[in-house]
C-alpha cells in the first residue's frame, strides 16, 4: 500500500479575477501531482460525457464510456488520498471546445485524453525514484492503454486504428512518451488552472 505523502512545495495561487495557479512540486510527489491533474481532468470530462450523452449514443458507447469515466475517478481519487496535504487543488477545467452533444466531438476529444495520457505515463516512468510509485504508473498506464484503444476502435471500427501507426511505431512496437512539459503544453487549453511544473524532475 502506498502511503500519504507531504510536499511542502506544490502550492496553490490565487490570481486576479479568481483564477489559480498550482505549482505540482517537486521529486516523486511533483510527479504524482502531475497525473493527479491529468487524471482530474479526465474524470472531469467522461463525468461530463455521461451527464449530458450526446446525440445517439448506444447503449454499448454508454456502458463503456461509464465504465472509463468510473475507472478515471478511481485514479483521480487514489492519487489525492496518496498525496494527502501535498496534493494540489482540484483543476478548474475549460471543454468550451468540445460540443458535448456532438458523438465526433466528444469521441475526438476522448482520443486525444487518452493517447495524452498513455504518452504521459511513458514518459514520466522514468523520472520516478520510488519503485512502488513505479509499479503503480505501470498499472494505470495499461488501463489508460485501454481506454485509448476502446476509444479509437469506437470510431474506427472496421480498421486497427486502436493501434495506429500515429501512436505505435512500426518499428518498434513501442508508444510514444512524452515530457511534462509537452503533455501539459497540450492540455492546458482544457484547463483554467494555470499549471507550473518548473521543479518536477527532468
Amino acid at each position: 500500500m502506498i502511503q500519504s505523502c507531504v510536499d511542502k512545495d506544490s502550492t496553490t495561487t490565487p490570481l486576479p479575477g479568481g483564477a489559480t495557479t498550482v505549482d505540482l512540486g517537486s521529486g516523486d510527489v511533483g510527479i504524482l501531482n502531475y497525473a493527479y491533474a491529468l487524471e482530474q481532468l479526465e474524470a472531469a470530462f467522461y463525468t461530463q460525457v455521461i451527464a449530458t450523452p450526446y446525440s445517439g449514443m448506444t447503449d454499448t458507447e454508454k456502458t463503456l464510456l461509464t465504465e472509463i469515466r468510473d475507472h478515471e475517478i478511481i485514479h483521480r481519487d487514489f492519487f489525492k488520498a496518496a498525496l494527502g496535504t501535498g496534493a494540489i487543488a482540484g483543476l478548474e477545467v475549460n471543454f468550451s471546445a468540445i460540443n458535448f452533444g456532438d458523438r465526433a466531438s466528444v469521441l475526438g476529444a476522448a482520443k486525444t485524453f487518452e493517447d495524452l495520457g498513455v504518452a504521459a505515463y511513458n514518459g514520466a516512468g522514468k523520472l520516478i525514484k520510488d519503485v512502488n510509485y513505479l509499479l503503480l504508473a505501470g498499472k494505470i498506464v495499461s488501463v489508460e492503454a485501454r481506454h485509448a484503444a476502446a476509444i479509437r476502435s469506437l470510431l474506427s471500427p472496421k480498421t486497427a486504428s486502436f493501434a495506429g501507426d500515429d501512436v505505435v511505431a512500426p518499428a518498434t512496437g513501442l508508444d510514444p512518451a512524452m515530457a511534462p512539459s509537452a503533455v501539459l503544453t497540450a492540455a492546458q487549453p482544457f484547463v483554467k488552472t494555470t499549471i507550473i511544473a518548473a521543479n518536477l524532475p527532468k
